[in-house]
């Protein structure tokens, strides 16, 4: 029997746990990919969306809880980063143990966000959301002219960038588990606000920079799963090695 490490996905703005389902076709055996759906899309479509960063990590937190068994790792990508970082501490708030790692990738460090976030504080109109996805590069012309479709993305892009614009880093303990940033160099994050996530964690803490933009991690997904595969093998043969004693 494989003793699995469980690697929890949360999504980037507008996107559902969908985006990470391939994933678990690359990644290892000993790798359970989770992909966490948010309120308000995906098979949790008719919830409401959710525009607090710190409740929706409560809340997701406390869902994932009954079936979190450690060691477990989380990933994030843009506001899935944010998010996987609250949900770290919403974790242990509840009791449970840190991540083994923590992947952020794409974002500006929760406490380097003025700047960053600053125009996303009040709802955007539709012109202006689709404008956004331009910025980002990932979206084909043909989607942006799909008005059903559109129907459909921008009341949940809405609320992501509310999600990004509104929300507040809060004082307390740092993380004790390592922190690994993920970053493209020509996205709209900076060096210096993604070497700023080292401020929350205690523990060790890396930079890998691929070429690309904000979709960094679709372009060059092969190397974002070795990535994050070489950083959580070792844990992995550690638990392995400590279960195997245990019996």
């Amino acid at each position: 029997m494989v003793t699995k490490l469980t690697l929890l996905c949360l999504p980037y703005s507008g996107a559902s746990a969908m985006v990470y389902s391939r994933w678990r076709r690359k990644l290892p055996q000993w790798l359970h990919v989770q992909p966490v759906e948010l309120p308000g899309r995906g098979a949790r479509f008719d919830e409401p969306l959710q525009t607090d960063m710190h409740a929706l990590a409560r809340q997701l937190a406390t869902e994932h809880k009954p079936a979190l068994e450690a060691p477990y790792a989380l990933f994030g990508h843009s506001l899935g980063a944010l998010l996987a970082c609250e949900m770290a501490h919403a974790f242990r708030a509840l009791g449970c143990p840190e991540p083994v790692a923590l992947f952020a990738s794409g974002t500006a460090a929760p406490t380097l966000r003025s700047d960053y976030d600053r125009d996303f504080a009040e709802p955007k109109t539709d012109e202006q959301l689709i404008d956004q996805l331009r910025t980002f590069q990932g979206t084909s012309e043909a989607v942006l002219a799909d008005k059903e479709l559109m129907s459909l993305t921008l009341p949940v892009l809405r609320a992501d960038f509310l999600l990004c614009g509104r929300f507040r880093p809060r004082e307390r303990p740092r993380l004790k588990c390592p922190v690994h940033v993920l970053g493209g160099k020509e996205d709209k994050a900076t060096t210096e606000q993604l070497i700023g996530w080292s401020q929350e964690t205690g523990g060790s803490f890396s930079v890998d920079m691929m070429t690309g933009g904000h979709f960094f991690i679709h372009e060059h997904e092969a190397r974002v799963l070795r990535v994050i595969k070489e950083h959580l093998e070792g844990h992995h043969r550690r638990y392995t090695q400590m279960s195997a004693l245990a019996r």
